[in-house]
């Protein structure tokens, strides 16, 4: 990196973060730029976007409030950095190591993070709505189930069924997010993949003694084999009295299911 684009840099930092950046950081951010080897740096605050960090050393940095939407940080080592209220909105971690990373409220919407290493790191107060790539590694079942139903309300039903789907594969015995998949795909018309699961949910419900689950999801399975009976005498495929009966079910599993 040039002198000229490190100077830059360094200024642009000081004109957004007049207040925040003292010498010492402008020292390690320089260092960031000119070498990507700044372990244990002071980086707090300190402006990135865009930024091309690929393999940047950053073990144990203070990126606490940073900003690097949109860098790219393939391949990075933030082991055991704290990324607390920092901003990755729309960055590249492929590849990148979070092991033991801080993720207190970290913003990771819509990154790219295929292959990230996440060992020893909890992200469940990070914000990863859009996420590209997340491992299973990021999360266990219920947490799955979580992001699952927090995109499900907001309409984002391709996302909600994999992390669903997700929490199943870590939990086969997971009722709920066989029931909140279900309800997915028979939003979709997929009328016997959404029985399927809306039958293996009343299973589990009635095996694991929990009678407001196995009753929900009961209901949902006479709702889809209706819908199933009418469509085959009036061949009126999709029909929007169902859609709305359904999606009426789901705020239930929302409110029932949730902790």
């Amino acid at each position: 990196m040039t002198k000229l684009t490190i100077l830059v840099s360094t200024l642009f930092t000081c004109i957004i973060f007049p207040f925040s950046v003292n010498a010492e950081n402008i020292t390690h951010l320089t260092q960031l730029l000119n070498t990507k080897q700044c372990e244990n740096c002071d980086l707090s605050q300190a402006g990135l976007v865009m930024t091309n960090l690929t393999g940047a050393n950053l073990r144990g940095a203070n990126l606490v409030g940073a900003n690097l939407s949109r860098a790219n940080l393939t391949g990075a080592d933030l082991t055991n950095a704290n990324l607390s209220n920092a901003s990755f909105h729309g960055a590249n971690l492929s590849g990148a190591n979070l092991s033991g990373a801080i993720l207190n409220n970290s913003d990771f919407r819509n990154a790219y993070v295929q292959g990230i290493i996440l060992n020893r790191t909890d992200i469940s107060t990070a914000h990863i709505e859009g996420v590209i790539g997340i491992p299973s590694t990021a999360g266990n079942a219920e947490q799955f189930y979580l992001w699952a139903v927090a995109e499900d309300k907001k309409g984002n039903y391709q996302m909600a069924a994999k992390y669903y789907s997700q929490a199943i594969e870590m939990n086969p015995d997971f009722a709920p997010a066989y029931l909140g998949r279900a309800i997915i795909k028979s939003r979709y018309g997929q009328t016997n993949p959404a029985l399927k699961d809306g039958e293996k949910a009343e299973e589990l419900f009635k095996a694991q003694d929990n009678p407001d689950g196995y009753t929900l999801s009961n209901r949902f399975i006479h709702l889809v084999k209706a819908r199933t009976d009418a469509e085959a005498n009036d061949g009126n495929q999709g029909n929007p009295a169902f859609i709305q009966v359904v999606n009426s079910v789901a705020p239930l599993l929302f409110k029932l299911l949730l902790p």
